[in-house]
């Protein structure tokens, strides 16, 4: 049964007078602060007749004549929304409703046969019958997860260097009786003859070694 043109209409009423989306419906409410449904418990809207002329005429000005939201707002304020409502109900989208607007019934309180259309409707049944999955709680798995271990440290030092090589060394010669400390000569006195004789023997020594000695300070 179709309602009276003065009745309230609920959003999704609404949504299918004007073919528009309920979510588009809540966007241009909170783009035109002149759009004012009455709500009730629980955040329902009901719409007056003047409310959805509101809403057929912003429809209008946004997708029929391609103003953009700032241009109708900026229209709202400057004509006021009896001329935006004028535009709704002149305009193809409220043709078939025959009572203006601006001349219906405003009523203080919502008409019960608009709440019983809407908690009767499909979609509001449909709604209510969906259930919200619960969330699923993904686990993280470390199964695949290699634990890396510390590496100890190498204890192998590697290759040694060869050992040093001895040297075949004679015994010692400091038990040897024959070595032992002496002094180098006993008292006795030479005489100058023995002496020059053997200064004789060891002068073409020394004259070979002074002359070594002066080739190497030259080179």
């Amino acid at each position: 049964m179709a309602k009276a043109p003065d009745a309230f209409r609920t959003i999704s009423e609404v949504s299918d007078t004007l073919d528009t989306p309920a979510h588009v419906l809540r966007f241009w409410e909170s783009k035109f602060s002149q759009i004012k449904p009455v709500k009730r418990a629980g955040g329902r809207r009901y719409y007056r007749p003047e409310d959805v002329a509101l809403l057929a005429g912003i429809k209008t000005l946004l997708h029929t004549q391609g103003m953009t939201i700032k241009g109708a707002q900026k229209l709202l304020r400057e004509k006021g929304i009896k001329h935006v409502q004028g535009i709704g109900i002149d305009g193809p989208i409220l043709a078939d409703q025959a009572k203006p607007a601006t001349e219906a019934k405003s009523s203080s309180k919502p008409d019960k046969s608009a709440d019983k259309a809407e908690k009767s409707s499909p979609i509001a049944e449909e709604i209510a019958a969906t259930e919200m999955p619960e969330p699923v709680q993904q686990s993280l798995e470390i199964s695949n997860i290699t634990a890396f271990r510390r590496r100890a440290p190498d204890t192998d030092p590697g290759p040694q260097p060869p050992a040093r090589a001895v040297p075949d060394l004679p015994p010692n010669p400091s038990s040897d009786k024959a070595y032992e400390p002496r002094y180098f000569g006993n008292g006795t006195r030479l005489d100058d003859d023995a002496i020059k004789a053997q200064a004789a023997k060891i002068a073409p020594l020394l004259a070979r070694l002074e002359t070594v000695r002066d080739q190497m300070r030259k080179s």
